[in-house]
């Protein structure tokens, strides 16, 4: 079974060993047919420090603590 895959920016990482990454994705309104931004933040696992605004890609996985349930796999852009 695959896991899910979201590309997203880092939007924090004051916690040791966790990046906060926000992804956006278009969803079209059902009445209006005009696309409107949606936004989700996840709590993500990352061993090494990365820099705020770094595009990343996260990985879904078993639960790490409360709130963590992604991994960051690379980096795509600092």
């Amino acid at each position: 079974m695959s896991r899910k895959k979201v590309t997203g920016t880092v939007t924090s990482n004051k916690m040791q060993k966790t990046v906060v990454v926000e992804a956006e994705r278009l969803v079209k309104h059902p009445r209006y047919h005009k696309y409107i931004r949606r936004r989700k933040k996840f709590y993500a696992h990352c061993e090494k420090l990365i820099d705020m605004g770094t595009k990343v890609v996260i990985e879904e996985t078993r639960p790490l603590s409360k709130t963590k349930r992604w991994r960051v796999i690379c980096v795509v852009k600092k």
